[in-house]
């Protein structure tokens, strides 16, 4: 089997995993603790997993990916849409401390319990968090520093952006490209697509 220190080091190698806080996240939030037990010994392959419901957690080398395009600082306030097992959730709340603050999102009920369990590992107050998602996307009225999304939607959303602070950063799949959105200001953001991922889709 495959262990831990193994797979961080194999994406680091490939040169996805580079900040110091995300390979730190990674070492201290184990994915083993976010997979369900029939998948326990393929927890530290470089790939998807079936956590139920028709959804996965996602292969660790695009987790990596996006979380380093999110680049996540302490002490910001993260808005974790899709949340699913509650892995990445938990990476976030280690990275942010205890001055920042992650809201995880998720659909799925018995997704939302799943994830909620496996956070409570990692972090038992209310700075981190997963929730059910409502009918509409986000959190509306609320703003964010940072937002990650973790299923695939058909176009950029636009509620999203109005959720982000000026300087803020969304992280999207959009079909089969990443979108990294940075918003410049109230009315202008810079938008960088890479392609070649394949994701859920973005329910809402």
């Amino acid at each position: 089997m495959k262990d831990l220190d193994s797979l961080i080091d194999s994406i680091i190698i490939d040169r996805v995993l580079k900040s110091p806080q995300i390979i730190e996240a990674f070492e201290k939030v184990d994915r083993i603790d976010f997979v369900p037990d029939m998948f326990r010994e393929s927890a530290y392959l470089d790939i998807p997993l079936g956590i139920g419901e028709y959804q996965t957690i996602s292969q660790p080398t695009t987790v990596a990916f996006m979380l380093e395009h999110l680049a996540p600082q302490k002490g910001e306030k993260i808005l974790d849409i899709g949340a699913g097992s509650g892995w990445t959730t938990a990476m976030l709340c280690h990275i942010v401390g205890e001055e920042g603050t992650v809201l995880g999102l998720e659909r799925i009920d018995a997704l939302v319990e799943f994830g909620k369990h496996n956070l409570a590992r990692y972090c038992r107050d209310e700075r981190c968090r997963i929730e059910k998602a409502g009918e509409v996307l986000g959190v509306p009225g609320e703003k964010f520093d940072k937002i990650l999304v973790s299923a695939a939607a058909d176009e950029l959303p636009e509620a999203l952006i109005e959720q982000l602070n000026v300087g803020g950063k969304l992280v999207i799949p959009i079909q089969d490209s990443i979108d990294v959105i940075t918003k410049i200001s109230e009315e202008e953001c810079q938008r960088e697509s890479i392609y070649g991922f394949r994701f859920v889709p973005l329910i809402y």
